[in-house]
């Protein structure tokens, strides 16, 4: 049994991990044009959704430390498409907001889900029930590492 069991082949955990690469590097020549990585298009994503977050907000929506969000905003501040603010009831916090090239980064990345989910070989129904099964996965292993 163990020898079935300690396969890589037949690890769950490494299918994801695996799966979660190919994943970002379908993403790589859809938004290197763009010059933005994948955890930048995920940033957009969530300012497109609602503008002037804080990084503490945002980092916990990507499950990021502020350590590791800090210089990819601020590499998004440089390039134009955000700005970083002080929020001005709380100094400590620091709010991010889009840019116009920010905003114009939506329009032009309209297109990406629609070529991920060509990428991913299933359809739209396929995609919301794997979608589901992920982030119940996710969940429930963050349940159990926190208890």
């Amino acid at each position: 049994m163990a020898e079935k069991t300690l396969n890589l082949d037949n690890a769950l955990c490494f299918a994801i991990y695996s799966a979660n690469h190919a994943v970002t590097r379908a993403y790589k020549p859809i938004l290197d044009p763009h010059g933005l990585t994948y955890p930048q298009y995920l940033v957009l994503l969530i300012l497109w959704e609602r503008d002037g977050q804080t990084v503490g907000s945002i980092g916990q929506r990507l499950f990021l430390e502020s350590s590791t969000l800090t210089p990819l905003l601020k590499r998004m501040e440089k390039a134009g498409s955000v700005r970083r603010e002080r929020a001005a009831d709380d100094e400590r916090q620091v709010c991010i907001f889009l840019t116009d090239a920010g905003r114009a980064l939506q329009t032009a990345l309209a297109d990406v889900p629609r070529r991920l989910l060509a990428a991913f070989g299933c359809g739209a129904r396929e995609a919301e029930t794997l979608h589901d099964q992920v982030t119940t996965l996710r969940d429930n292993v963050a349940k159990a590492s926190s208890e």
